[in-house]
């Protein structure tokens, strides 16, 4: 279910608490505390939001939590329900963008929060600001019974994934598709075909995921970005980044796809 953004929560609904200690964040039996985080004591409660039919929202623990475990928020979207990732990817970015703007940019006076929306006003200037989201591309290369898969420096060894890098100005996703593709791995492709989205919060991602089909062009891993790049086999495949990923999601779309022709 998409999200809904009334100003204020909704009293009828249970609520859901993305509640975090510095990198960390609380999960109670594998999931976000629920209506009883309500009662314990939280800083800089922030509604963010309702999801899956509950009211959202986010803090900082005060003292000990009653129960449950404390996970790198990268760890705890591996380990979440599927449908309860974009309420802490959602978490993430909000609190993020209120502790880096609380100056204004443009005149360096305080900045009010909106009681309507998550923005950010300046009284001084009438600058206004809004959480940032950086759209950024993401490629499967597909060549016959073949996928195109690399791996970047910074990888878990032995994973390869799809081709990805972020929209500068100017450009449109397309022109971002391919240029990535040819900047990475040294690949002309045929048109990107457009199949979904994920909102990713390392740091403030909205991932858009394309594949293509190979259209020329000698393998050449860009030096200092890509580590290895290689064609697999559709029934031969490395290791692979793990669920919610929309990286994983992609491959195995790819895959699927490959396989009904």
């Amino acid at each position: 279910m998409p999200f809904v953004l009334p100003a204020t929560a909704d009293p009828a609904l249970p609520c859901r608490f993305c509640l975090f200690d510095g990198q960390s964040v609380l999960l109670v039996d594998g999931a976000l505390p629920g209506n009883a985080a309500a009662r314990w004591p939280v800083a800089g409660r922030r509604f963010l939001g309702v999801h899956e039919n509950a009211n959202l929202f986010c803090g900082e623990l005060v003292g000990t939590a009653p129960a449950g475990v404390w996970l790198p928020v990268r760890a705890a979207l591996m380990q979440l329900p599927e449908a309860d990732v974009p309420a802490l990817s959602r978490a993430v970015q909000i609190r993020r963008f209120q502790k880096t703007h609380r100056l204004c940019g443009a005149c360096g006076g305080p900045l009010a929060q909106h009681a309507h929306d998550q923005g950010r006003g300046c009284a001084s200037c009438g600058e206004v600001y809004y959480p940032r989201v950086s759209p950024a591309m993401m490629l499967t290369i597909t060549r016959g019974n073949e996928i195109l898969l690399a791996r970047s420096p910074h990888f878990t060894p032995g994973v390869y994934s799809a081709i990805a890098g972020f929209v500068e100005p100017g450009e449109t996703l397309e022109d971002c598709v391919r240029r990535e593709c040819f900047e990475e791995v040294g690949i002309r492709i045929g048109e990107p075909v457009y199949l979904g989205s994920q909102s990713w919060p390392f740091p403030h991602s909205l991932m858009l995921a394309f594949t293509a089909e190979y259209a020329g062009g000698e393998l050449t891993p860009q030096e200092g970005e890509i580590e290895d790049a290689r064609w697999f086999a559709r029934d031969a495949l490395p290791a692979i980044p793990p669920k919610p990923s929309i990286a994983n999601w992609l491959i195995v779309e790819t895959l699927a796809k490959m396989a009904a022709r």
